[in-house]
């Protein structure tokens, strides 16, 4: 007897699975330390994802092009250094355009080169497909990274400093809850939200298994 049918995965398949089914930061649980270190607003959330979502995906398209001339012994320092170029240019470019955000996030924009999600999306995924896929994967894990990260820093931002996007929220009366914009509230808000996340998805699997 032979098995099911699987039907092979189409580059949508690879780009919405980052976005929920693989999310890095909720279900990988990987870039921990942007994560929690830049995430007291949703401005330094939104930029700091977005420059990694850049990296991500220039550095996953360049590691499939040249996938079968890389030598194996020094796939991952190449993949370093790929990754170490397009963040400076990055970091560059956010310098000029946006330099008070830049200032904010200080060394963690250089930090993008050790991130490990970058790094394993190049060993696991870019490095074994053809650009498409790999381009695909890459720019939803960057999504997904991003929208974890803005999620976080605006659960934040608006309980640790009543406001959004630098605009005010509740008025002169709010009393804001400084913990929030601090490192631990950092780990509790990446708590309760893992929570939240985990708790839905064991509901939905539980709706499916029921059905």
């Amino acid at each position: 007897m032979t098995g099911p049918v699987t039907q092979p995965r189409t580059n949508y398949d690879e780009f919405v699975k980052g976005i929920w089914r693989e999310n890095p930061v909720f279900v990988q649980v990987l870039g921990m330390c942007p994560t929690l270190a830049v995430t007291n607003t949703a401005i330094n959330a939104l930029a700091m994802g977005s420059a990694t979502m850049v990296v991500l995906i220039a550095s996953c398209g360049i590691v499939s092009l040249l996938r079968k001339v890389i030598p194996g012994p020094v796939r991952i320092s190449t993949y370093v250094v790929i990754i170490a170029t397009f963040t400076s240019v990055v970091d560059l470019v956010l310098q000029a355009v946006a330099p008070a955000v830049h200032k904010e996030l200080g060394a963690f924009i250089a930090l993008i080169v050790v991130n490990c999600m970058i790094l394993g999306r190049q060993e696991a995924f870019a490095s074994k497909v053809s650009p498409l896929p790999a381009l695909a994967d890459a720019a939803g894990m960057g999504i997904g990274f991003t929208i974890a990260l803005l999620c976080l820093g605006t659960i934040r931002e608006v309980l640790g400093s009543g406001s959004l996007f630098g605009f005010g929220l509740f008025g002169p009366d709010f009393e804001p809850w400084v913990v929030m914009v601090l490192p631990p509230g950092g780990f509790l808000v990446l708590g309760l939200v893992l929570l939240g996340f985990n708790l839905g998805k064991r509901a939905r699997d539980a709706g499916k298994g029921a059905a």
